[in-house]
Order: structure tokens, then sequence, then C-alpha cells
């Protein structure tokens, strides 16, 4: 082998179907990691056609545009440091599904192409849907090292790595699309370590970054080795992070790190999550700017600051539609808020157009009681307002419900379920105030937003209230929140039975209550805007379940 290798670990920010764009990008990371002097530089996985493609990868001309970008970029290491991209790579079997390729490119050739061996069909993932299995890879040739070219679930798996270590390969390199969610740096690590222990290598990890719909991506590539980790980048950033490879004892491979960057743990990390899935999805959107409505209360103002963060103040608008239930506090909290975060604000009160929308159902209503569809008319007066403002002023609509609510139909279709994304989808009610303390007192890295406390503390110590009728509290129609999230956690994220939830300690007919309340609102959440995935098991991609669901009976208990 050479006297030494330098590897670049390129961490990108891919959009899907820029094909053109997401060729800039592999470009401009290699040229920069020429200029530092490497001799590798490794892309995520699908870098070319952006990840998750989904259906759009069954297009032929899409698959096949991508294989030819890919092809295109070899000249670029006629007189430069050789490539490993990932792209889709049709099939000659008349098969409509690509490969999902891994390809090394160096001195101006396509020198090795490899495919993911492993699909992984659990969670967010689908890909026997859109890809088609490659057989185990084989190790390819660079500079006098062998390298065992594998693409992420391949990682996740043992048989691969092992595969590789039995044909002689001396680096596992793993181009990853792995989302973010609370657990992942642990999960990834716990693989990782285990090949590299089973086959005595050391792993690249490279990993993209960005919002994609509403997956995340956190990058967080490292290198490692069966001491652990020797190297790790940045998360959240693009990053262009140098390794220098030697040769050790017994001409193993060993890793001489440039940078082990610190990474944060809990709420620094689910908040930079939400900012960064927010800023993406408005940016990749074609959007400049967003709009929400300010109520005063705390799933808004966290919204508002996660927006903040994401854009800038400059390009964050948000209004205030009081009604004649709306408090004195929520007005100025909500004013305060607004200024506390220096966006720009407004006051639309709604009383006239309940008024309006009274009168022209007078007659329809005649005989009847108030009730819900009241309260509910108030909310859609208010998405109405608000749709139009994003209509009129070219910015993007956030609606602000939480996890919580959106679990147990706490929310208006056509009301406050209006916009275009939900930066808190997947928060429950109660991490969203441990996000609202936590961000009044750090401002996380790469956020755009002002130092300081951003959410007045009256905001989060008031009891929440969506303030559509006379004194009313999100507690007199549900548990409290401590009790309501601990609930919908072991129905969602853990999918345990009635019976296991009640042995925690809570009351049966509410956990059962809360079950139908669940199920019930499944076509709500089918018709709720896109939001980041923090979460194991986010409404969406994650969890899906048929509208029309008669099943209740899961324990002794039923309903």
């Amino acid at each position: 082998m050479l006297d030494r290798i330098k590897i670049a670990l390129a961490q990108l920010n891919p959009l899907v179907g820029d094909v053109k764009g997401n060729i800039r990008l592999i470009k401009d990371a290699h040229e920069e990691a020429a200029g530092l002097g490497a001799d590798l530089v490794v892309c995520p996985e699908l870098i070319v056609s952006g990840y998750p493609p989904e259906d759009l990868i069954l297009r032929p001309a899409y698959a096949e545009a991508c294989r030819q970008a890919a092809l295109s970029l070899a000249n670029a290491t006629k007189d430069g440091p050789a490539l490993v991209v990932g792209t889709p790579w049709p099939s000659d079997s008349g098969d409509p599904r690509p490969y999902n390729a891994v390809v090394l490119l160096a001195d101006g050739a396509v020198t090795a192409v490899r495919y993911k061996s492993c699909l992984p069909d659990y969670g967010v993932f689908d890909e026997p849907r859109t890809f088609r299995p490659g057989p185990m890879p084989e190790p390819a040739a660079f500079g006098g090292v062998t390298l065992g070219l594998m693409a992420c679930e391949d990682m996740w798996q043992p048989a691969v790595a092992q595969h590789l270590a039995k044909r002689g390969a001396d680096l596992l390199i793993v181009p990853h699309g792995s989302p973010f969610r609370q657990t992942v740096h642990a999960e990834r690590a716990l693989h990782a370590e285990a090949r590299a222990r089973e086959t005595g290598l050391p792993l690249i990890f490279v990993n993209q970054v960005g919002g994609q719909d509403e997956l995340v991506f956190d990058g967080g590539s490292f290198v490692m080795t069966k001491a652990g980790a020797a190297c790790r980048a940045p998360l959240f950033v693009r990053a262009i992070t140098m390794t220098e490879w030697r040769e050790g004892a017994g001409g193993s491979l060993t890793c001489q790190a440039v940078q082990k960057v610190a990474w944060e743990e809990e709420e620094p990390l689910v908040w930079r999550a939400l900012v960064t899935g927010t800023r993406d999805y408005v940016r990749k959107s074609g959007f400049q700017s967003v709009i929400l409505g300010l109520s005063g209360g705390i799933d808004s103002a966290v919204v508002a600051a996660i927006a903040t963060d994401a854009l800038g103040a400059e390009n964050v608008r948000c209004v205030m539609l009081p009604s004649r239930y709306t408090s004195p506090e929520s007005l100025e909290d909500a004013a305060a808020c607004a200024d506390a975060l220096g966006v720009a604000y407004d006051t639309i009160p709604i009383e006239p157009g309940v008024e309006a929308f009274s009168g022209m159902l007078a007659d329809a209503f005649a005989g009847r009681e108030a009730d819900v569809t009241e309260e509910n008319l108030q909310s859609r007066i208010r998405g109405t307002t608000l749709m139009a403002l994003s209509n009129k002023l070219g910015a993007l609509l956030l609606t602000t419900g939480n996890k919580s609510e959106m679990a147990v139909g706490y929310a208006t279709l056509y009301g406050d379920m209006n916009g275009a994304y939900n930066p808190i989808k997947d928060v429950y009610k109660t991490r969203v105030f441990d996000l609202a303390r936590f961000r009044n007192e750090t401002r996380p890295k790469d956020c755009a937003g002002p130092e300081g406390a951003v959410i007045p503390e009256r905001i989060i110590t008031k009891p929440p209230s969506a303030e559509l009728a006379q004194d009313q509290r999100d507690e007199d129609s549900l548990p409290p929140y401590a009790v309501l999230d601990d609930i919908l956690h072991g129905l969602v994220e853990e999918e345990i039975s009635v019976e296991q939830i009640v042995a925690r300690g809570h009351d049966a007919e509410t956990v059962l209550r809360i079950q139908h309340l669940l199920y019930l609102s499944e076509y709500k959440r089918r018709q709720a805007p896109p939001g980041p995935k923090v979460t194991s098991k986010n409404f969406g991609r994650d969890r899906r379940y048929p509208i029309v669901n008669r099943w209740r009976v899961v324990s002794q208990f039923e309903i």
C-alpha cells in the first residue's frame, strides 16, 4: 500500500431529484478535499439521486440519469482524489427496480460497482419496494488497500462485513442515509463496533446531513475500530472530515484522526433536528419565509422559536388571531414572545368572521345547543385567515400541533391543522415544555435566533388551553399531559397492551379511552402536514394504521 492514505469523509446535504445540483455538491466536496491532500473522498448513500427517492426511483429515465451522472464524475478523478459515491444503478434483468449501488471512481474510470445486499423494510424504510437486492459485494482494490464497500443496512447486519473480511478486505467503507432519532447515535455505534470487533477491521461510516420531507439526517460521520470511535465529524452541518491511514502491526490499517468532535445529547440534538428539518423543508420547497399563528400558548411559541432559529427573524411572521375567549394574558404573552424573537407580528381579531358565520348558519342551527361545532368554527376561521395571508405574502404556513394532540385528535381539520409543515408534529407535549426551557437557557449551534430567553416564563407555567370557550383548559377533556404522554408512549412507541400500561399504574378506563381516541383520530393524521421525525415511531412513515379500524380489544380490558 501507499506509505499513507488520506481519506475524506464528505457528509453532504442532497436534494431528491436534483441530480445536477447533487453532482455539484460532490464536485465541490471533491475539490475541497483535494486541497486538503485527500487520496479518496467518501460520499453518502444515494448522494447522486438524493435519499430517500421513494417511488421516484422506479422511473427508468430517472434511475438512468443518476447512473450517467455518476459515470460523469470519473473525469474529476483523473488528476485528483478517487471518489466513492452512492447512486441508483439500473438492472439489466428486466426488473424495474434499480440497485442501490456504491461506486468507486479512480484514475478517470469506474473501478468498482457494488450493490446493497440488505434492504430494510422496517420503520421508515421500504427499500424492497424500490430497489433490487444485490449479491454479496466483493472487495475492491485501491492504492494498495483492499476496500470493503457496503451500503447502510449492510452494516447493521453481520453477514456482509464478515463476507468482505473473509475475502481480504482491509477497511470497511459504509455510505449511509441514516435518519436522526433520539436513540440513533448509540444504535449506530453499537452496530459499527460489533462489525469492527467481529471482523477485526476498521470501519468508515459516512452519513448525509439535512432534512428531506419528514426525515432529518444529522451527519455524525465517524471511524470505528475495535477500540471504539477514532474520529467523529460534526452533527447537522455539511463537513469534510480528513482521516489519515497508515499500515500498522501485522499489516493492519490504523487511523490517525484529524478531529474527534464532541457530540451533544438529548435536548440540543432534538432542537437542532427540528431546526434542520424546518429550514430544509422551507428552503428546498422554494420558500424564503414562513407565517404562523401565535396564540400565547406553549406550542406556537416553540414553533416560532424553531422557525426563527431555522430561518432568521427577518423571515418569520407571527399573527395573533384573538376571539372573545382570548385572555388578556395570552395577548400579552404572544406579543412578548414575538418581541423577544424579533419577528414581525400582527393582530387580526376573528370576531367579525365569527359573527358572519354565526349569522349565516343561524337558520340551519336553529333549535340546537351550542357545542364543539362553534369551537371548531373559530379554529377554522383562524386557519382560513392564515392561509389567505400565506397566499398573499408568499410565505409558507407552519402549523403548531404537538404529537400528544395529534395522537388523540385534539386538533381541528381545516383549522389549526392548516399548514404545509409542522415542526413539532413528533414532539410530545411534555417534551415541548422541556424544549422551551432548554431554548431559554441555550441557543444551540447554527441557530439564527437571538441569545437568551425567547419564550416568556408565563407561557411555560400557565395551564394549557385552546381558548375556544370560557375558562377552557386542556385538562378539562384530557388527562394531565404527563399521564397522557406516558400512555401514548406505551401505545405508539412501545406497542404494548392496555393491560401492560395499566400495570404501570394508570387507570384502566383512562387508558381505554385514550386508545379509542388514538384509533379514532387516524383520519385526521392522514390529512395532517408532515413534520420532522425525532422519536422512534412518528405518525406517518413509521406508523401505518388503517383509517377505518374497529380493533379495540388487546387484553382483558374491553371498550
